[in-house]
């Protein structure tokens, strides 16, 4: 059971309060730097801050079933499209599958730990004829950039494609409607600036995750930080290990950890 204080701390977090309400892009990019990380289209469900209840603000946002009736569903898809367009907050799709935004600054910390360049297992053999594709086009549309990498099937593409989102090597750039729907794909070098993919410590990026995601939830249950973010166990482990070293949190119990300054208040 969560305790008011962290649902007060989350209320002014995920702006779940009217006074706190997303309405416009400029409004879901400040909530994406406050919060550092948020999913975009999930609800109450989630121990995750999401572009979804910011827009619903209210600690009951529930997505419904048919959301293109929806008028809230129907402004964080539009808000989320925007978003990606202007590009000054990171969109894909992490290893755990879930689309999410991330401030700039995390970007160090998530390329370090997510990158190509810190894994040993190689990239398929889609996902590197795409990135052929990508570094000498910079930019392409879905059917065209699966058609310039001779992937037949549409399910190998789409499974490459989130390959190089999880390893931080391709984002979406654009998506468009008409006269069919597509995103554009892109390099993330082209997007953003060097020194922010640039790897830093292991131990650095853990912390900082962690760090994030706590300051976001205000206390974290057994297992969140690693399903949210997609770290393994023992990484979230370390990442939360090093914030009680810090005295920036405290270990409640196995696996449970909160905000040193919210425990303070009870």
């Amino acid at each position: 059971m969560i305790d008011e204080i962290i649902e007060n701390h989350r209320d002014k977090m995920w702006r779940r309060d009217p006074e706190y309400q997303v309405e416009t892009v400029t409004d879901a990019e400040l909530f994406i730097e406050l919060v550092g990380m948020a999913y975009a289209l999930t609800d109450m469900r989630s121990t995750c801050p999401s572009l979804y209840i910011a827009v619903c603000a209210r600690r009951d946002a529930r997505m419904p079933r048919n959301v293109q009736k929806d008028p809230e569903s129907s402004h964080t898809w539009v808000l989320k499209d925007e978003i990606l367009r202007r590009g000054r907050v990171f969109y894909g799709k992490l290893g755990n599958g879930r689309a999410t935004f991330l401030a700039k600054r995390l970007l160090p910390a998530f390329c370090t730990v997510f990158g190509n360049s810190n894994k040993s297992k190689k990239l398929s053999k889609n996902a590197l004829a795409i990135l052929e594709v990508l570094y000498k086009e910079w930019e392409m549309a879905s059917s065209d950039l699966r058609q310039a990498a001779k992937i037949a099937d549409r399910k190998d593409f789409s499974k490459a494609i989130d390959e190089l989102q999880a390893c931080f090597k391709v984002i979406p750039s654009d998506v468009i409607y008409t006269p069919k729907f597509t995103y554009i794909w892109s390099l993330l070098e082209s997007r953003f600036e060097k020194n922010l993919l640039e790897p830093i410590t292991q131990e650095q990026a853990l912390k900082e995750i962690a760090k994030t995601y706590l300051d976001a939830v205000g206390e974290s249950k057994r297992g969140d930080l690693a399903r949210i973010t997609g770290l393994s166990r023992v990484d979230a482990g370390i990442g939360n290990h090093a914030l009680v070293n810090e005295g920036y949190a405290n270990r409640l119990a196995v696996g449970v950890y909160r905000l040193s300054s919210l425990d303070n208040k009870r």
